[in-house]
């Protein structure tokens, strides 16, 4: 594993309070992004595991894209 968020992270779970699942998904895929840009990672693969692309998966994905990562 070369980076990973979730939202057990302490330094994410203090934001979550007031959020939804989905925006909670947004972000975590927001701070992966960030976390691989800092190690030099600007593509990668997203494996949904035989999840529907839909609802936070889908959120994930958004955030990680809008974070700067190219699928």
């Amino acid at each position: 594993t070369l980076v990973a968020a979730s939202t057990l992270d302490k330094s994410l779970r203090e934001d979550f309070a007031s959020l939804t699942r989905m925006e909670q998904a947004k972000a975590v895929g927001k701070a992966v992004a960030e976390r691989a840009r800092d190690k030099g990672i600007e593509q990668v693969v997203f494996d949904r595991g035989g999840y529907p692309y839909h609802g936070r998966v889908k959120a994930l994905a958004e955030g990680s894209r809008e974070g700067g990562l190219v699928f």
